[in-house]
C-alpha cells in the first residue's frame, strides 16, 4: 500500500483527488492540507509514501515547502501537481527535491503511473518537461543583472529607462537587450517579454 499525503488549497481538487486516488487498491490518502506549512507537521504525523503538492499556495508556496521538507526529512518523495509548467518554476521544484513534476491538465492514468514512480524514488516527468530542460541546459543562461533588464523590459520600459532605473548607461542596457534576445532566441522584445513569461522568467 502506498500512503498519500495530499497539499492543495483547492477544496474540490483534494476531494475529487481523493475519490479519484482511493479507487485503486494500492493507494491511500493518510492526510491532507491546504497550506504549505501543514505539510511538514502532516508529513511527521503520517510518514506517507509521496506528498502531492501543490505549487501555488498561501503562504509557504510549493517549492519552499518541498525544500523545507527535505531538509527535515530528507527522504521525503514530493511529486509537484500543478496548473503550470513554467520551465524556471520545474527546475527550481527539482533542485529543491522534488521527484517529479505533473500538470492537473494530465489523465488519470499518467497521475497514477507519476505516482507509483516516484513511491519507487525514481525521477518522473512528462517527456516534453524533459525535452525542454534538456534542451534549455544547453543553452546560455540568464545572467542575474538580465534578468534585471528583462523584467523592466516586459514592464514595458525603455533602454532610457531602465537605464535610469539600475543606474546604468543606455548603451549598457542595449548591449544586454541584444544579448537576452539571443539567447531566448527572439526577434523582439516582445517576442522575448511572450519566451520570458513562458518560462517563468519574470513574474507577471
Amino acid at each position: 500500500m502506498t500512503t498519500l499525503l495530499l497539499i492543495d488549497d483547492h477544496f474540490v481538487v483534494r476531494s475529487g483527488l481523493v475519490a479519484s486516488l482511493e479507487l485503486e487498491d494500492d493507494l491511500q490518502v493518510v492526510g491532507e492540507a491546504d497550506r504549505g506549512e501543514d505539510a511538514l507537521t502532516l508529513f511527521s504525523q503520517k510518514k506517507p509514501d509521496v506528498v502531492l503538492m501543490d505549487l501555488q499556495l498561501p503562504g509557504l508556496n510549493g517549492i519552499d515547502a518541498t525544500a523545507a521538507l527535505l531538509r527535515e526529512h530528507p527522504a521525503a518523495r514530493v511529486l509537484i501537481f500543478s496548473t503550470f509548467a513554467r520551465d524556471e518554476e520545474i527546475q527550481a521544484a527539482l533542485k529543491a527535491g522534488a521527484l517529479g513534476y505533473l500538470q492537473k491538465s494530465s489523465s488519470r492514468d499518467d497521475l497514477l503511473a507519476a505516482i507509483r514512480a516516484v513511491a519507487r524514488g525514481e525521477r518522473t516527468l512528462p517527456p516534453d518537461i524533459a525535452q525542454r530542460l534538456k534542451d534549455r541546459l544547453a543553452e546560455p543562461e540568464i545572467t542575474p543583472r538580465e534578468r534585471e533588464i528583462l523584467t523592466l523590459v516586459t514592464r514595458g520600459n525603455a533602454n532610457k529607462e531602465i537605464a535610469a532605473t539600475l543606474g546604468i548607461s543606455e548603451d549598457t542596457v542595449k548591449q544586454h537587450v541584444s544579448r537576452i534576445l539571443v539567447k531566448l532566441k527572439a526577434n523582439d522584445r516582445a517576442q522575448a517579454t511572450a519566451e520570458a513569461i513562458r518560462r517563468g522568467l519574470v513574474q507577471v
